[in-house]
This record gives structure tokens, C-alpha cells and sequence, in this order.
């Protein structure tokens, strides 16, 4: 039996996808996976029991990603499982960015005697532009950029992307009149600018102080990726000299709470209940797949290994390296057991090693472990 500690909420749906195999609560003790949203684990201490950490989400910085790699932890995310709910969030953002609604709002909900005229009088300091025919740039094409892209396309929008990794799959679905550009063209031809990029050391603050100074004047700014890829500094000096025309956040801090044209959202971008069902369902299917079958897909931390389930139900060793030489793993498996099949990939400094063995899995587990390099061997399977 696996044991899952949850530190959030986790939607009843990802719970229910766990087999009888599972138990899971806030309070397990000794876990072999943890399930969380936006849990901090920074200040955690990993128990040695686990095996696998899952976030229901994309991003992945309240994950102590170094620790747990260097102890052999997996950890997954859920990428395009909140695509939609962004999307949306997102098209929302062009509108309120645009048209005045929110000031609006506020400014008819002090009103009093004859609203109407007051209407009529008053209405004109809320105007805004139409989307339509304008020209979007969006920096990021993946899950949430492509969906974007398309939407922005459908409204009749000019769509510009830009994404130096573009993937196969992306390519294939993205709007075929959404335009390729270099990201200093999208940076000073666009109106609209919204991003779709993970937070890395690479992209923090990618909208700063120099890509500010070459913006179409009056821009607007969509950030409902991270709050780091846009220096706040920056942005509300842009704002205060007109070159940004609004600013719309889904982080907001003490930097620009209060700031004039910039609207701040409470990290509503994934906040729909299909969201939350979406997320939690793939990350509890993404943790049984390793823990049951050592399939890592969609970790953010090891390379993609996988080897299709079989009805033989051969045991199945798994080997964490940081520089060891796949020849020498492979010499102490086969001593103990015959190899059926295995999958070796690296990513960075570590690796990760897939075999379906035929024989003493337990022994060829433990000869992996005398190897050096080697981090963690398990065999999955049911416990």
C-alpha cells in the first residue's frame, strides 16, 4: 500500500483517481509521494520514505527541486491541464485592460439620485479601445500560449509568437496565421503583450528596463504566468510616462497594489473547478504511473523514461545516477536477472534507468546500489 500526504486541498476527483493500492491524507506519516498545489516546501524536511512529489499546477518554485533531485525524488507537474481556465483568464485580462469596466464599475456603484443622466454625463472617461484588428504579441507557445494565440486569432486579432523551443506538437496545433517573430519585434510592434514562459533564472524579469524603452507606446501587459518575469520597477516607470498603457497581474505584491493602470488579480488564473479537476486527476495518474510502473512523464526534474505496462507484470528496476556509466548499472542487473527491456536518459548531471527484469529483481537492485553514481534504486510495482 502507497501512503500519499496532501498539503493542500486536492480536488475530490484527483483523490478518487487513486486506486485501493493508495491511502491518502494531510497527516501520513513515512509518505512515498506528496500531492500539493501551492504548498512552501522550502522549510520541509524530505522524509526519507519518498519517492515522488506531484503539483497539481504548472509552476513548481514552492518545490525544493535541488534537494529533491539530489535524493532521487521525482517531481511532476501538470502542464495543460489548466491551459483553459488560463486562457480564459487571459481573454479577460485583453477586455479590462481595454475597456475601462473595473473604474467604470466602481465609479456606478457611488452613484445616486438620477443615475441615468449621471450615466450618460459620465460614461465617457471610461472608453477603451477594441480588440479587434489590433496587433498581440504573445511570448510563449505552449499549452496556455497556443490556446491564446488561437482565441486571440479568432477574435481578429494580429497574432504574433514567440517561442525559440517551440515542440513539434505546438507547431502543429498553433493557429497557422498566428506569425513567427523574433521577440524584439513582438516587443516593439504589439498593443497587447501577454506571456506564457516559466519563471527560470533565464526569464526573470525578461520585461525590464530595456525592453520597456522599445514598446509601442500605450501598450498593454498581461502577466499571468509569474510575477518575476516582469520587473515591477520597470513596469510602473513605463506606466508613469504613458509607454505602457495598463498593466494586468495575477501576482500582486506590495510593489504595485495601488499603482495607477495596474489592475491586480488574486492568482485567479487556474481558479475554476474543471482546473482543479484537471490538475489533481493528471498528477495523481502521473504518480501511480511511477510509483507502479517507474514511467516518469512530465517531471520537471529527471528526463522523460517510459516503457509501456505488460500483462507479464515483470518486476521493473529503477536507478537515479548523477554521472554514473550506464554500462556499469546494466553489468550489475544482468548478473542477478535477465533484462527484458530498459530506457536510460539524462538530463543535466543526473539520469534515470528503466529496466523489466526476469529473474532476482531484488538482488540486481541491490548490485546497482554498489555502482558508484548511483543515487537510489527501487523496483515498482504494487505493494
Amino acid at each position: 500500500m502507497y501512503k500519499i500526504l496532501t498539503l493542500n486541498k486536492i480536488s475530490e476527483k484527483g483523490l478518487n483517481t487513486l486506486t485501493e493500492n493508495y491511502t491518502h491524507s494531510d497527516s501520513e506519516k513515512n509518505p512515498d509521494g506528496i500531492l500539493l498545489r501551492s504548498f512552501k516546501m522550502h522549510d520541509m524536511e524530505l522524509p526519507e520514505s519518498l519517492l515522488a512529489v506531484a503539483r497539481c499546477g504548472a509552476g513548481v518554485n514552492n518545490i525544493p527541486l535541488d534537494r529533491c533531485t539530489e535524493n532521487g525524488v521525482v517531481v511532476f507537474n501538470t502542464p495543460g491541464a489548466n491551459a483553459n481556465a488560463v486562457k480564459e483568464l487571459v481573454l479577460t485580462a485583453l477586455l479590462i485592460s481595454s475597456r475601462k469596466v473595473i473604474d467604470g464599475y466602481n465609479w456606478a456603484q457611488t452613484l445616486d439620485g438620477d443615475v441615468a443622466s449621471k450615466v450618460e454625463k459620465g460614461k465617457a472617461r471610461f472608453g477603451g479601445p477594441e480588440l479587434y484588428g489590433k496587433k498581440i504579441g504573445v511570448i510563449g507557445l505552449g499549452a496556455i500560449g497556443v490556446l491564446v494565440a488561437n482565441a486571440a486569432e479568432a477574435l481578429g486579432m494580429e497574432v504574433m509568437g514567440y517561442d525559440p523551443y517551440l515542440s513539434v506538437k505546438s507547431a502543429w496545433l498553433v493557429d497557422k496565421d498566428v506569425k513567427r517573430a523574433t521577440l524584439d519585434e513582438l516587443i516593439r510592434t504589439s498593443d497587447y503583450i501577454t506571456i506564457h514562459v516559466p519563471y527560470l533564472p533565464s526569464t526573470k524579469g525578461m520585461l525590464g528596463e530595456e525592453e520597456f524603452a522599445k514598446v509601442k507606446e500605450g501598450v498593454r501587459i498581461i502577466n499571468l504566468a509569474r510575477g518575476e518575469l516582469v520587473d515591477n520597477k520597470a513596469v510602473k516607470a513605463a506606466l508613469a510616462d504613458g509607454r505602457v498603457g495598463c498593466y494586468v497581474t495575477d501576482f500582486p505584491n506590495e510593489e504595485v497594489v495601488g499603482v495607477e493602470n495596474v489592475i491586480t488579480l488574486p492568482h485567479l488564473g487556474a481558479s475554476t473547478p474543471e482546473a482543479e479537476d484537471n490538475c489533481a486527476v493528471m498528477a495523481a495518474e502521473e504518480m501511480m504511473n511511477y510509483l507502479e510502473n517507474g514511467n516518469i512523464v512530465n517531471s520537471v526534474n529527471y528526463p522523460r523514461v517510459k516503457i509501456d505496462p505488460t500483462d507479464d507484470k515483470l518486476p521493473r528496476v529503477c536507478v537515479f545516477t548523477n554521472k554514473a556509466k550506464i554500462e556499469a548499472i546494466t553489468t550489475a542487473v544482468g548478473e542477478a536477472a535477465h533484462i527484458i527491456s530498459s530506457k536510460y536518459k539524462t538530463r543535466g548531471d543526473f539520469g534515470y534507468a528503466l529496466f523489466v527484469v526476469d529473474g532476482d529483481a531484488e538482488r540486481a537492485a541491490e548490485n546497482t546500489r554498489k555502482v558508484a553514481g548511483v543515487i537510489k534504486t527501487r523496483i515498482a510495482g504494487i505493494l
